[in-house]
This record gives structure tokens, sequence and C-alpha cells, in this order.
């Protein structure tokens, strides 16, 4: 069993949750007036990205949980730090919407998601 890639499995699928739970319920909380058919059709296409990323951080949660009970032979230290990799550049692209929006009240204080993807690149990283 490789503990760094279980925790972050398991990091990953709260973050599932929190994403369906709390994140479906903060998006849907902005809904714009529904007579402004622009703000409309932007609201609804982020509603559908937002989820899409739900789907993508569960099947990355299952592959890590996979990756982390069953051993994958010589093909597992790549398949990890590619999981690493991702996580990283997650956390790079969070950073660079942040500061390239610029808007006071979300700053990467208000807005730390970064910090666990760093987290977890690194802990997988070790788990590779």
């Amino acid at each position: 069993m490789n503990i760094p890639v279980l925790i972050v499995a398991c990091i990953t699928l709260l973050a599932v949750v929190a994403h369906v739970i709390g994140g479906t319920r903060e998006t849907a909380a902005i809904e714009p007036d529904p007579s402004n058919a622009k703000l409309t059709t932007h609201w609804v296409q982020a509603m559908c990205a937002f989820q899409m990323l739900s789907v993508d951080l569960l099947v990355v949660a299952l592959a890590l949980f996979a990756i982390a009970l069953k051993d994958f032979g010589d093909i597992e230290p790549l398949a990890i730090q590619l999981f690493s990799g991702l996580f990283f550049l997650w956390g790079v692209v969070w950073i660079a919407q942040v500061q390239w929006l610029k808007r006071p009240a979300a700053s990467l204080l208000r807005l730390p998601h970064w910090t666990v993807w760093f987290v977890c690149s690194g802990l997988l990283y070790l788990g590779s």
C-alpha cells in the first residue's frame, strides 16, 4: 500500500464531494436573471464546466485509489509522477488565473485551492 498516494486519493475524493455539494450550491447562487440571455448562457456553461471538473476529479481519485491499493509493477512510478505533474499544473494554473484576473475579493489567500494541489503534487512525488 502506497500511503502518500492513498492520502492524495482521499483528499481528491473529498474535493469531489466539496465540488458537487458546496460548489454546485455556490455556483447556483449566482444565477443571473433568466431574461438576460447572454449571462444565462455563460452561467449555464460555467455550471456545466464546473461539473465536468467533478467528473475529472472523481476519475483521478479512483485511479489514485487503484494505484495506492494495487501493485502496478514497473509502470506505477511513472503513473504516479504523471499525476504529480497534473496536480502541479493545476496549482500553477490556479495561481495564474487568480493573478491574471486580479480581483481584490478573490485573492490567493481567499482562494487557497492551489496549496492543496501543490501538497498533493509533493505527496505523489514522494510516493513515486
